[in-house]
């Protein structure tokens, strides 16, 4: 999931970008994990594991195009959300809660997935500002070199996922 968000974060400088397709990943991922943990959506690991792995792929190589509708990042960034939702699902199953805490612990949950995804996002941001300002080329020595090992990452966690 950090993965994805760095691949997320790396393909913009624009704040309301960044912030929308965070907010977009957060919204999805907050829909599918309350609706698997109270049991309304049950889609096996089998499945949610590998596309998680595909997913981390697919927005790293996106990066490495030069023009990205803002619109269709967004709906792709909703949908993999959505995937992602099932995968921290699986694992919030894992600490068998109490029925009484389970809202408390997905508002916590949540709350802190989101503060985390705003340092990650913060932390490449400023890195590729501080390249910028030295009037280095961000794209060519950040943006493009870390997309490619995030894609391979991605992809070989995805194949590695379908075999086992």
């Amino acid at each position: 999931h950090i993965l994805f968000i760095v691949g997320m974060a790396l393909s913009s400088l624009l704040w309301r970008k960044l912030l929308l397709l965070v907010t977009t990943f957060t919204l999805a991922h907050t829909l599918t994990l309350g609706l698997a943990m109270y049991g309304v959506v049950e889609v096996s690991a089998r499945i949610v594991e590998p596309l998680i792995a595909f997913s981390i792929a697919y927005v790293a190589i996106e990066n490495l195009m030069t023009h990205q509708s803002i619109i269709r990042k967004s709906v792709i960034v909703f949908l993999f959300g959505l995937i992602h939702g099932l995968g921290f699902a699986t694992m919030l199953k894992e600490f068998e809660m109490a029925p009484e805490s389970f809202v408390t612990t997905l508002i916590g949950f949540n709350v802190g997935v989101e503060l985390a995804q705003i340092v990650i996002v913060l932390g490449v941001v400023i890195v590729l500002l501080s390249l910028k300002k030295l009037k280095l080329n961000y794209r060519k020595l950040a943006v493009i070199p870390t997309s490619i090992l995030i894609a391979l990452i991605g992809f070989w966690w995805g194949v590695e996922r379908l075999i086992s």
